[in-house]
């Protein structure tokens, strides 16, 4: 799945499957500017920053078992965000400090650095990366991903895929060479 964040006409978190299809709001009430998003893909939920509301608040995958994890001028502009065992990781784009949240409480927040330029931040641990097992866009004998010729996107699940073309090409009837 792919998660992310639109603030434009209408706020809003949603999802959708690695090639666009079924896309599906997972949040769209009671939510303003939407920017950083985290995923905390062991117990499937999501977490964003908003904002214009000084919150972070999380879902899990359908939209439920909504929270606030931490709101007020305390956590006033933040940017990037990651989660990692209890703890948020983000970015204060004021002062530059890189914060450490409680993510079940929300109280113990504890500035950690300062980062000049600091935007983003990404907690890489050997035990958040998940085993690849085989899918459906790994290299067939032709060299070609999935069997398509320019572009392969996972689809519903790992066994499913769907091609696509580079711009200025269009996808031939079999679904998976390029013209």
């Amino acid at each position: 799945k792919l998660f992310f964040t639109d603030y434009g006409n209408a706020a809003k978190v949603e999802r959708c499957d690695m090639d666009g299809m079924n896309r599906t709001w997972i949040v769209d009430s009671k939510i303003e500017q939407p920017t950083a998003l985290a995923l905390d893909l062991i117990n499937k939920y999501v977490y964003w920053v908003d904002i214009y509301l000084d919150s972070v608040e999380v879902v899990d995958y359908q939209g439920r078992k909504r929270h606030t994890v931490i709101k007020g001028r305390q956590i006033k502009h933040l940017c990037g965000l990651a989660v990692f065992e209890n703890y948020l990781y983000t970015v204060n784009s004021d002062n530059l400090n890189i914060l450490r949240i409680n993510r079940y409480n929300g109280t113990d927040v504890q500035s950690l650095a300062r980062l000049d330029n600091a935007k983003e931040i990404r907690v890489y641990q050997k035990r958040t990366q998940t085993a690849v097992r085989s899918h459906a866009c790994e290299v067939d004998p032709y060299g070609m991903p999935g069997g398509c010729s320019h572009i392969c996107l996972l689809s519903s699940n790992y066994k499913a895929r769907t091609c696509r073309c580079r711009t200025g090409f269009i996808l031939g009837s079999d679904g998976r060479s390029c013209k």
